[in-house]
């Protein structure tokens, strides 16, 4: 049973779910999870069938776009057409629950199967010849958790590496003994980090980390930055990134510095080196767009998980889906 009266309404309103269904083809990521799940399956156990893979990492994308959490994300399902239309789902089908969507990104946290779609997807949009290669975008923003309420002995062992010998198993749980505390403008923030490296030209996200808040951005670029996939490019990033060492892997990388380059006290920069800044900028301000829609359109920078593998999977899934999304707007701008 469907509900074409309202799904046609939705449409003239620019649905855009429908527009993500219509230029991405969700089977793509069909043969990797039904490979990962197939693993993991024991026909002899029987028991009711798994709800399609497929529709559940739509959920999981559905629930990043708009940061909901599993209990909302099953509502709304329930709730909407144009979810329930993005999912192929009639009014009268079965939706997975808030628990059975835990479970389902549980599962693919364990197996780190988010970063492996996350490759696999980049890898495809790389041999379709959609990422250009003309240079790289380095950036990250902060992903904030709920704070935590601790002791101020409590904090200085996690600090060491440690955990507290009086929290015991039920209150460990609700703890998040990996986000940290950074201060930003002025202001302080926890929780985690979103290291990104991006194409330049398109804005796709073409590799990223997780980290605590508190890992400065140019301690991970090394990491990003990779001498096969990114020689002969130049890579651009603001001045934090700038230092002798980082200059050094961009030699040995064969990477083209493009890092903005800093003052010192008693030591300004010379008005050259401000003109240089100025033409980078240019280049460089196309991450915040990337941020910006992650702000903006998929509803901020927040999540409510209580330990790192699971914030881990969670920007992992927030990177695919902003991807996704900005695969549609460039297919869109060729349409046009």
């Amino acid at each position: 049973m469907t509900n074409k009266y309202g799904w046609k309404k939705l449409s003239k309103k620019q649905d855009p779910l429908e527009r993500l269904n219509s230029y991405i083809d969700f089977e793509f990521f069909r043969k990797p999870l039904q490979k990962y799940f197939d693993k993991q399956s024991d026909p002899a156990k029987g028991g009711r069938p798994p709800y399609d893979y497929v529709l559940m990492l739509k959920i999981l994308i559905l629930q990043r776009y708009y940061n909901v959490s599993d209990d909302a994300i099953e509502y709304a399902i329930l709730d909407r057409l144009s979810f329930m239309r993005f999912l192929g789902l009639g009014i009268n089908d079965p939706v997975p629950d808030s628990k059975t969507i835990w479970l389902f990104r549980d599962n693919l946290t364990a197996g780190g199967m988010i970063e492996k779609l996350f490759s696999q997807l980049d890898k495809q949009l790389d041999k379709d010849g959609i990422i250009v290669h003309k240079g790289k975008l380095i950036d990250a923003s902060i992903v904030e958790v709920p704070v935590q309420r601790n002791s101020r002995k409590d904090n200085a062992i996690l600090r060491e590496g440690d955990i507290p010998k009086d929290w015991e198993e039920n209150k460990l749980r609700q703890k998040d003994t990996a986000a940290r505390w950074t201060t930003k403008n002025g202001e302080d923030y926890f929780g985690y980090k979103n290291h990104i490296k991006a194409d330049s030209k398109t804005k796709l996200i073409t590799g990223y980390r997780a980290t605590p808040a508190n890992i400065h951005d140019s301690e991970v670029i090394e990491e990003l930055l990779d001498k096969k996939e990114d020689g002969g490019q130049p890579v651009y990033a603001d001045s934090a990134y700038r230092s002798q060492a980082i200059e050094e892997v961009c030699r040995k990388k064969n990477i083209k510095s493009r890092i903005h380059e800093k003052g010192y006290r008693n030591h300004p920069l010379t008005k050259r080196q401000v003109q240089r800044n100025k033409k980078k900028s240019k280049t460089r301000v196309r991450v915040e767009h990337i941020f910006g829609f992650i702000t903006n359109s998929m509803n901020g920078m927040f999540l409510h998980y209580r330990n790192f593998e699971r914030n881990q999977s969670a920007i992992g899934l927030m990177n695919i889906t902003y991807n996704l999304f900005r695969l549609v707007q460039l297919k869109v701008a060729i349409r046009n």
